[in-house]
């Protein structure tokens, strides 16, 4: 059964989502994270962090520093574990949209897609899969949002990319697991229209953990304000925080 909180979630950060956009003509792709104190070229560990978390959901406030509360990058859970633990809203994540959910080797696709995308853009694996469970809760058949001008396919629901396997209902089953690394890259290393996770990690200008925090406000609304809570969709940024350090089933506690 697909977890209380994913659906609400899905459906109010999808609808927001639309990286960052600074020009209007055809935009570079393939982003890299530039800053090495927070590039991670090497995501070869799956057992980094501090364990499997615990399913809590705590608010956070602020410009996503330690020094306001958020947590530092010692908190966050594995790779593995973190995988571990949202399976089961993988597996059921769809049939709420009326689309057949996802099948093991579209899960494998999935671990497989973050996994290589991580390595070539130096974006924490962690972190991909944190947003792809914000705005998907991993269905790789999710809704294409948007419209004509202004469409967000795929598991990252991303800005203008051309990676899915539901376009405005034309659903594919199975997804093809280049379609799902397609999504994965899209979200991550941008499109010719719209930051990915790569561009809003440089964008964010910071050094420490803070920067992922400040990363997701970015592809969340396209600006990153000293409020990491005051734009698009409220606790983006605070939900984002929540995965990172274990939260997968527990009521969401935003106030916002």
């Amino acid at each position: 059964m697909l977890p209380n909180i994913a659906v609400p979630v899905l459906m109010a950060s999808a609808a927001l989502a639309a990286p960052h956009v600074t020009q209007l003509e055809d935009r570079s792709t393939g982003g890299k994270v530039q800053n090495s104190a927070i590039a991670r070229f090497d995501n070869s560990n799956n057992k980094d962090g501090s364990g499997a978390g615990k399913d809590e959901y705590r608010m956070y406030y602020g410009n996503g520093s330690t020094g306001n509360g958020w947590p530092d990058k010692s908190k966050w859970v594995s790779f593995e574990d973190m995988f571990n633990n949202n399976k089961n809203a993988m597996f059921n994540s769809c049939s709420w949209m009326g689309v057949p959910n996802n099948s093991g080797p579209e899960v494998g696709a999935i671990y497989d897609g973050i996994q290589k995308i991580a390595s070539e853009t130096g974006v924490d694996h962690r972190f991909i899969l944190a947003i792809i469970m914000q705005e998907s809760t991993g269905c790789v058949r999710v809704h294409t949002t948007g419209g004509s001008n202004h469409r967000n396919p795929g598991l990252m629901q991303d800005h203008n990319g051309s990676g899915t396997c539901n376009d405005y209902g034309s659903v594919q089953n199975p997804c093809p697991s280049s379609t799902i690394e397609q999504m994965i890259r899209e979200g991550t290393a941008g499109t010719k229209d719209g930051d990915g996770l790569a561009q809003c990690l440089n964008q964010a200008n910071r050094s420490d953990v803070s920067a992922f925090y400040r990363g997701a406000r970015c592809y969340n609304s396209g600006d990153i304000p000293d409020d990491l809570n005051s734009d698009g969709t409220r606790c983006y940024a605070s939900d984002i925080a929540n995965r990172l350090t274990g939260w997968v089933n527990a009521n969401s506690k935003c106030n916002l």
